[in-house]
């Protein structure tokens, strides 16, 4: 006898969620406290005994763990909610794609944006849908390129250029967490309206 084959528990991934918001929140909190401590003077000329370079060092690797854990079940359910019609990029490259150089520019603007749709399915909305990733993303990018522009030209100990660098570093972190809690909210509602088509868990088992 053939019995049906177990499904996935299928729910909004809110503790990666509230993980990943934390994270980012934290290293924000840290890099300001580095900011305000360092001033304009060049980043290699800290004052003695500090600890926040190393805490913002790993806080970052950490916090990037958390979100990729995060995107990567929220993946899978947009792949449920929307029935298979969400892009088919394979899970390894959507952790690939933010770390490859040059493509992190724009590979995960285009997952996080594909994975907002396709958790909404049937929204009639997709552009109000896209802003906030779209204002998110534009910062992020905005913050990775002036850093190093800033040290080629010579301007990166600049009072100017640290206030510029860290109001750019703190709109992608603020806007990161509101793209964290969009996606999750919306995907929490498909899931309660009955949106999602269960996976199954594995192959059936006999007895």
């Amino acid at each position: 006898m053939t019995a049906p084959a177990p499904l996935h528990v299928v729910e909004a991934p809110w503790i990666a969620a509230r993980c990943a918001q934390v994270a980012v929140v934290a290293v924000v909190a840290v890099d300001l406290t580095r900011a305000v401590s360092v001033g304009s003077r060049p980043r290699h000329a800290l004052p003695a005994g500090a600890w926040f370079t190393p805490v913002l060092v790993w806080g970052m690797v950490l916090s990037a763990a958390v979100f990729l854990v995060w995107f990567a079940r929220c993946r899978r359910n947009a792949h449920l909610l929307s029935h298979g019609t969400v892009n088919g990029f394979s899970p390894a490259w959507g952790v690939l794609a933010w770390l490859i150089p040059v493509v992190n520019l724009w590979a995960p603007w285009v997952l996080v944006r594909d994975v907002l749709r396709a958790s909404t399915p049937g929204d009639g909305a997709p552009a109000r849908s896209d802003a906030l990733v779209n204002a998110w993303w534009a910062a992020w990018v905005a913050h990775t390129l002036f850093a190093p522009i800033c040290a080629w030209y010579g301007v990166g100990g600049s009072l100017p250029a640290e206030v510029a660098a860290e109001v750019l570093y703190g709109a992608a972190a603020v806007l990161a967490v509101a793209v964290i809690q969009r996606v999750t909210a919306r995907q929490a509602a498909g899931i309660a309206a009955g949106a999602v088509a269960p996976a199954p868990a594995g192959p059936p088992r006999t007895s």
